[in-house]
């Protein structure tokens, strides 16, 4: 296509050239267009090249005629509305309904109206006609207007026309021409680079030179761009090390339902752990290894109790233990963890996590299938509640959120637990922010962890934080394959703080 418009170029501009070499000028370069068979635009565009190299010089005037909108030339053809009407009545009369049924709702509303002004028809709901025929001169106006036949009895019904939008007054420039003080029958093509022969002999002297733009700007190359989200994250992870946490690792997006669940103090029998909110692997359909002393420590605080707990009271099944699922939270990616630690000589460590997690959710436009979770623990000697809302305060006033309001609730693997709440000045109301606790005994000490080494622990999500700071109300656009490219392309870094 690229290469046809500059043929076409080419044509309107070699036919310029050797037109005013013979004629000396062009007095209408519509006409010419016409005559040369070309489009006006392009005849313009090359114009105002050949203008620009002085070639030639032109005049401009303007030029406007009187076109058939859209709606006018159907009208040209199929007739005015209310001649449509008129002729859909027949000499007996129609009732109104069947009429309309008849012509069409638009051509009903259109024509009834005329006609009746015209005193075709009589209104009602039986419609008669009051003559035997008419003459369309709508119809007829329109003709003569689209054959540029406007005479005076046709000028007297143009503002008619144009109020019921039928037509339109086209504009134009229309350029006239004269050889330009650097006229030639044919334009050379500028040289950009030199041949070592033209070097040589000299030529290059003789050769119009191409001019450098020094003030064009150069072709940018195409480059990736942050989504919101990894910006949002970046700023989550400066804050966590700036408080001194390591972040875990978070690549295994297929836990086992042990980790997953049973290591979490988790009932076999909990509704987490239904098809319905959990999506479960069909190959491999089991892990291969779990610790199996471990294991055996679990499966008896889930079934009898231990460490001042009764347990769950039931048959702990080793093989739904084994069903690998894709990670419900990144609480999964902490129970490894803390075990991990809890085989080595203890020494108190602070943990994060900001990743993926997948939940059977129905999708709407807070909800997702697969979201970011952010986790944040600490495990310490003589931890408490306090050091837990100390720690969650320091932590949300990075994030430019203060007055914290807690709310006793239930996790599994928790207790005490809170919902975390702050005051949104926006909203005027309460809005949960996250959700943390103290990692339960019976999580803890099967991993190996002794008495005094306690876990605090809290939670977020990612996106609800992002889609505040962007302004977008629907995760959807946030997250996944509906996502405007242009989104990740124009938002600005992220700036977590007072200011948000």
């Amino acid at each position: 296509m690229a290469e046809q418009d500059s043929d076409v170029k080419a044509k309107a501009e070699s036919s310029i050239l050797k037109h005013l070499n013979f004629e000396n000028e062009i007095s209408n370069s519509r006409d010419f267009s016409a005559t040369i068979g070309i489009d006006h635009k392009t005849v313009e565009d090359v114009i105002k090249s050949l203008h620009g190299s002085e070639f030639v010089i032109y005049e401009v005037h303007s030029e406007e005629r009187w076109k058939l909108t859209k709606e006018g030339e159907q009208y040209a053809a199929d007739g005015s509305p209310e001649f449509q009407l008129f002729s859909a009545v027949p000499p007996q009369g129609i009732s109104k309904e069947d009429l309309k049924k008849k012509t069409g709702a638009a051509i009903f509303e259109l024509g009834s109206k005329n006609a009746a002004k015209n005193k075709w028809i009589n209104m009602g709901n039986f419609i008669t006609r009051k003559v035997e025929s008419v003459e369309d001169q709508a119809k007829q106006i329109l003709l003569l207007i689209k054959g540029k036949v406007i005479d005076e009895e046709t000028m007297k019904n143009i503002k008619v026309m144009k109020t019921r939008n039928l037509i339109e007054l086209e504009r134009w420039n229309v350029y006239s021409l004269k050889k330009g003080p650097k006229f030639k029958v044919e334009r050379e093509k500028p040289l950009g680079d030199f041949t070592r022969e033209q070097l040589q002999s000299g030529e290059w002297k003789k050769m119009e030179l191409k001019e450098y733009n020094f003030n064009a700007y150069p072709l940018l190359p195409d480059i990736g761009h942050l989504h919101p989200l990894l910006k949002v994250r970046e700023q989550f992870s400066k804050i966590f090390i700036e408080m001194g946490f390591e972040e875990m690792p978070t690549n295994n997006y297929v836990e086992s339902s042990f980790w997953n669940f049973d290591a979490l103090f988790q009932p076999q029998q909990h509704p987490a752990r239904d098809s319905h909110d959990t999506f479960f692997l069909e190959a491999p359909s089991t892990t291969k290894s779990v610790p199996e002393d471990y294991l055996g420590k679990v499966k008896t605080v889930h079934e009898v109790g231990g460490y001042g707990s009764t347990g769950y009271k039931y048959a702990w099944s080793r093989e739904e233990a084994n069903k690998n699922v894709l990670r419900t939270h990144t609480t999964a990616v902490s129970a490894r963890m803390l075990y991990s630690l809890a085989q080595r000589s203890f020494s108190p460590r602070k943990y994060f996590s900001i990743d993926r997690v997948f939940r059977n959710e129905a999708v709407d436009r807070t909800h997702l299938a697969e979201f970011h979770q952010i986790e944040g623990l600490i495990c310490d000697r003589g931890l408490t509640l306090g050091d837990l809302m100390g720690v969650l305060d320091a932590f949300f006033a990075r994030l430019g959120i203060s007055n914290l309001t807690y709310k006793a609730t239930y996790n599994p693997y928790t207790s005490p637990s809170m919902e975390i709440y702050s005051y949104h000045e926006g909203l005027k109301k309460l809005v949960e922010i996250g959700n943390s606790g103290m990692f339960r005994p019976e999580m803890l000490r099967p991993m190996g962890f002794p008495e005094d080494v306690n876990v605090i622990a809290w939670g977020l999500s990612l996106e609800r934080p992002t889609m505040i700071l962007y302004g977008i109300d629907n995760i959807r656009d946030l997250f996944g394959h509906k996502v405007d490219l242009g989104l990740i392309k124009k938002n600005p870094i992220c700036r977590l703080g007072t200011d948000n």
